[in-house]
């Protein structure tokens, strides 16, 4: 989970690069396919909207070259933003040698018995948490709520039908950019 506005309006740091870095780090690695379906990796480029929501492993931007990982329940190191998708693969590589095997096997990292890295305390430049991305018109595009039933094929094409993709936001929606092919 990446703020669906990064890179495209607001927040510290533009998170694209480094969810795509760690995206193709974990996809390129055998040992982490051992990850569970529901592990959850949350990266908030500073402007606090994903800072509430619980994660396994992630960070959040203090500025355009800085992060605070997370991990788990708590805070890590301080990181450049360079180094953050190798970082937090590192950590899921420790989580699954930690984790056990078996039935009894850890799904998220609050399940360990031991941390799983040094905690620190959290960085006073942390952002505080921001309420959800409001429904309309919003910088970078446009926030469109979806229905209880879905998104069927008629929607998709008309809402894609000016841009090349869309952002799924975690509150039931589709962000979609201002910027057209």
């Amino acid at each position: 989970m990446v703020s669906p506005q990064t890179g495209l309006a607001g927040g510290r740091a533009d998170l694209r690069v480094v969810a795509r870095e760690l995206d193709d780090r974990l996809c390129a690695d055998a040992d982490l396919a051992a990850l569970s379906g529901r592990f959850l990796f949350v990266l908030d480029d500073g402007r606090g909207d994903l800072l509430a929501r619980s994660c396994d492993l992630g960070l959040v931007a203090l500025d355009s070259t800085w992060a605070q990982l997370r991990i788990g329940t708590g805070w890590g190191a301080t990181v450049p933003l360079a180094e953050a998708a190798g970082r937090i693969a590192e950590l899921a590589h420790k989580f699954v040698g930690c984790r056990g095997r078996g039935p009894g096997a850890a799904w998220h990292v609050s399940e360990l018995a031991e941390a799983l890295a040094v905690r620190r305390a959290p960085e006073p430049g942390l952002p505080d948490p921001a309420e959800p991305l409001p429904f309309g018109a919003v910088p970078g595009g446009r926030h469109v709520e979806v229905s209880e039933t879905g998104l069927d094929r008629q929607v998709i094409e008309d809402l894609t039908a000016a841009v090349d993709h869309v952002i799924v936001t975690p509150w039931r929606g589709v962000l979609i950019p201002e910027e057209s092919r």
